[in-house]
């Protein structure tokens, strides 16, 4: 045993400097993160004046002023509904679109199959930029502009290859032999679908529905071209207008950016374990 011992010793000093070394870039690459987000949370209890003299300071006074203001306005809860309206209805479409999809490029075989899911993959290098004054026109033509739809639609459609491919690779996980069975029980493909697929691949779905989710609630060009009405700005839009209403306060920008931030931090916590299970799911099934 004391062998044995000696022998695991000398490793465990070799791996001790590379456990070090990662915990390090660890904190350093953490620390990119941290540090803007309590600059930003402490500099909203602050004063413009403070600010500029003890910008990295404690505030003195406190001035939780800048919050108060920003949480008791009517416009940032509005537009808080806003994306959150939209990042759901957008999700819902675009998962349940790619579900479908999914399902049918793992399951069945039929001439071209791999040349349409090639197509739908080759959306990933289409540039959503590129789209924007067709689509601006292609929503006018159809009364979109002002209309909540003329952003989830869009996005939905933009969200599709990335949504299918994750599908679809978790879909051909799937043993043939549970469809096999659930057929031999009198399971049409759809209901196969609907009562077994789905269920067993709640990880996946979790996760494309967490991407979704996420892609929608950043998204600001697209809302910025076809939002004019300020009933209908979502939260990166609010940002903007907040910044360019109280551009000398910068304390108050601050404050308004972090609780901006608060429900997608929150959301992310929430379902961040979804998030990654569903990542690992496809490859740890067998």
């Amino acid at each position: 045993m004391t062998a044995r011992a000696g022998e695991r010793a000398p490793g465990r000093r070799r791996n001790l400097p590379r456990s070090i070394s990662l915990h390090t870039i660890v904190l350093v690459l953490g620390s990119f993160v941290v540090v803007p987000l309590l600059f930003a949370l402490i500099g909203g209890f602050k004063d413009t004046g403070q600010l500029s003299t003890n910008p990295f300071g404690l505030p003195s006074p406190w001035v939780p002023e800048n919050y108060t203001d920003v949480l008791f306005s009517g416009s940032f809860w509005r537009q808080i509904v806003n994306s959150v309206f939209i990042a759901l209805a957008t999700t819902l479409i675009v998962v349940g679109l790619s579900a479908m999809a999914a399902y049918v490029f793992a399951r069945f075989a039929f001439r071209g199959r791999e040349l349409l899911y090639t197509l739908f993959a080759m959306g990933l290098m289409f540039p959503f930029a590129v789209a924007i004054l067709p689509l601006f026109v292609l929503l006018r033509i159809l009364g979109l502009l002002d209309n909540p739809f003329g952003v989830i639609l869009p996005q939905a459609a933009f969200g599709l290859p990335m949504t299918i491919i994750i599908l679809r690779a978790f879909f051909r996980t799937i043993p043939r032999e549970v469809e096999e069975a659930a057929t031999i029980d009198g399971c049409t493909p759809f209901g196969f679908f609907w009562r077994i697929l789905l269920p067993m691949a709640r990880p996946a779905l979790a996760t494309v529905s967490v991407l979704a989710i996420v892609a929608s609630w950043n998204n600001f060009f697209l809302p910025l071209v076809i939002f004019n009405d300020p009933n209908w700005w979502t939260v990166p839009l609010g940002v903007q207008q907040f910044y360019g209403q109280y551009a000398a306060q910068t304390a108050k920008i601050l404050a308004y950016v972090v609780l901006a931030m608060v429900p997608a931090l929150a959301f992310y916590a929430v379902a961040e374990r979804q998030l990654i299970g569903g990542l690992t799911a496809g490859a740890t099934k067998g």
